[in-house]
């Protein structure tokens, strides 16, 4: 991390300036050396500042999985851990990873392995990919367990941004829709109203709801917009507890289109993570453990620990996943494939490959499908908010004549 150090010289002269370092005992250890008597050792402002924004106080999924792709190729190509690291350091411009891998490069050098060097990052590096790297070490396959992961994490990414690309077009038009009703009710429609109330105009049933609406709206708007707070604020809480998640979690795989999408999004985070697990060398029943913890949804995670628990008592992956619904049978008979073929992991990761192209097919329909609904909707409120504002107008140029 960058610090900001004031120190003395030899010459008792007063000097300032920023130095990388693990933490502040490492820069007052390192100044020492240099002859100086630190004064004062603080966190450079602009890298705590920068902690605090958003998208920018962590390092991203891009970052890690360059860092796992570049790290693979240079082991593979002959160079040594160390080396590795010192070049990756060299190369990297995103500063947040820079210290990722500053505090890395200071625990191998210590003696450190490579896997504790990295769970000290646990905002980085998930335990999963902890659990591959420290089986990896064991094995002697770093470089192969890497480029294994790097596939992992850049199909991931491509599925995230993929819903993300799906729903960006959705939110945008509801964000709008919500911004030009909220600017009808709190300015146009009570400035026609009044014009209306002074005209003594006969008003349409129509203009009499969105006037009686804004009129709701001016008056208990901080009451409606507080009560959506707590209401939020309560619902995360209880969505946190685990009858809030159970009753939450079930709601959400019930609904009609979402809930097939959530459903195979979940079964294709399975299928990759296990496969990539027992692909390293990690047990069958410890890869279903750590596996339930990336899921998202509690009843497929309740489900995977019972089928460890299953595993461990000697039933086969095939025939205790059987035992759920929430698992597809194309899933199950490529896992009963798999372990008779003794191939567990390249069935498993196949059966992602097969969720994975269902889910970007749900995706495309639903995005297709959006576009219409949304400009259906979108014109008929326009043509509710016309038909109310003018057919009093239409009216009073009628009786005029």
């Amino acid at each position: 991390m960058k610090l900001k150090y004031k120190a003395i010289t030899k010459d008792n002269k007063i000097i300032r300036g920023i130095i990388e370092a693990k933490d502040e005992k490492e820069a007052v250890s390192y100044l020492r050396s240099k002859d100086l008597i630190p004064i004062t050792v603080t966190l450079d402002t602009k890298y705590r500042l920068i902690t605090y924004i958003p998208f920018f106080g962590k390092v991203g999924q891009g970052d890690l999985v360059l860092f796992t792709r570049q790290l693979a190729v240079m082991l593979n190509s002959g160079l040594t851990l160390s080396n590795s690291l010192h070049i990756l350091k060299e190369q990297t411009g995103n500063n947040l990873m820079l210290d990722v891998i500053n505090r890395i490069v200071t625990d191998t050098e210590e003696g450190k392995t490579f896997s504790y060097a990295i769970s000290r990052n646990p905002d980085v590096f998930s335990q999963i990919y902890f659990s591959i790297i420290k089986s990896a070490e064991t094995s002697g396959l770093l470089d192969k367990a890497l480029l294994r992961l790097a596939d992992n994490l850049e199909k991931q990414v491509k599925l995230e941004n993929t819903i993300k690309g799906a729903l960006l077009y959705p939110l945008i038009i509801i964000i709008l829709m919500i911004a030009v009703v909220f600017i009808m009710m709190t300015v146009v429609i009570p400035q026609l109203s009044a014009v209306y109330k002074s005209l003594d105009v006969k008003l349409p049933l129509p203009t009499q709801i969105v006037i009686a609406f804004s009129n709701f709206f001016l008056i208990f708007w901080p009451f409606l917009i507080g009560i959506f707070i707590i209401s939020i604020f309560i619902f995360r809480r209880w969505h946190k507890t685990e009858a809030g998640k159970l009753v939450i979690d079930n709601l959400l795989l019930k609904i009609p289109v979402f809930g097939n999408l959530i459903a195979k999004i979940i079964l294709t985070e399975f299928s990759r993570t296990l496969s990539l697990l027992i692909g390293s060398g990690t047990l069958v029943v410890d890869s279903l453990m750590q596996t339930s913890d990336t899921l998202g949804n509690i009843h497929y995670k309740n489900a995977v620990v019972d089928i460890a628990k299953k595993v461990e008592n000697g039933v086969g992956i095939g025939d205790a996943i059987s035992s759920y619904s929430l698992f597809p049978g194309v899933l199950i008979q490529l896992v009963k494939i798999g372990e008779q073929t003794g191939k567990l992991d390249e069935t498993l990761m196949k059966a992602s490959e097969y969720f994975e192209e269902e889910t970007d097919q749900v995706i495309k329909t639903l995005t297709t499908a959006f576009e219409p609904l949304i400009m259906v909707t979108l014109g008929l409120g326009v043509a509710f908010l016309l038909i109310s504002v003018i057919t009093p107008i239409y009216s009073l140029i009628s009786t005029i004549k």
